[in-house]
């Protein structure tokens, strides 16, 4: 139940001012269709997160319990800091509109979460937890939740946000797991 609702929180928060809510936002005004946006935001996160709770599980079947925890905590504490950076959006979903809203939504959102702080943070939590499915449900809930209300409510709630201070708290919570890990927090998952 931790690695699900850790997981939740934290991609939840992250993915505030993310280029891929950025992209839900430009994905929700160019095509004003919610629902078949919404459904390729969830099918290409469960994707997207599903492959990555699968390395980040796969990793630790190669890298000792010392290393592993140091590379996550490490890894935690970074992505602290990437959290606090403003993120860019370079993407142009238009290219894929020929081929619908949702798959237009599915093969937009998928890339742009490529190496994108969310996926990174899906791999070391399943690395973290060993719980892959837990990991993974929870991001992509994480995401629905960041997300959904982008493409529902568009601007009027992107206004309002203070995206600054929901960095913060996501940031404070990536270096709490980070130095926790450092410290020895997971030993009794073996590493």
């Amino acid at each position: 139940m931790e690695a699900f609702l850790v997981s939740t929180g934290i991609v939840a928060l992250a993915e505030v001012g993310d280029k891929t809510q950025l992209l839900a936002f430009l994905l929700a005004a160019k095509f004003r269709r919610p629902l078949p946006i919404v459904l390729g935001i969830l099918v290409a996160t469960l994707a997207n997160h599903g492959l990555a709770g699968a390395l980040g599980s796969w990793i630790t079947l190669f890298v000792g319990p010392q290393t592993l925890r140091w590379l996550l905590g490490l890894s935690f504490l970074g992505m602290a800091i990437w959290t606090l950076i403003p993120d860019r959006f370079d993407a142009d979903p238009a290219k894929f509109a020929r081929l619908g809203v949702f798959a237009t939504t599915l093969i937009a959102f998928f890339l742009a979460e490529m190496g994108d702080k969310t996926q990174i943070a899906t791999i070391a939590l399943a690395a973290q937890y060993q719980a892959v499915l837990a990991v993974v449900i929870g991001t992509t809930l994480g995401m629905m939740i960041a997300n959904v209300p982008a493409v529902l409510l568009g601007e009027r709630i992107a206004q309002r946000m203070p995206v600054r201070l929901v960095h913060g708290i996501a940031a404070a919570i990536f270096a709490a797991l980070g130095l926790a890990t450092l410290l020895g927090a997971g030993q009794r998952l073996g590493f």
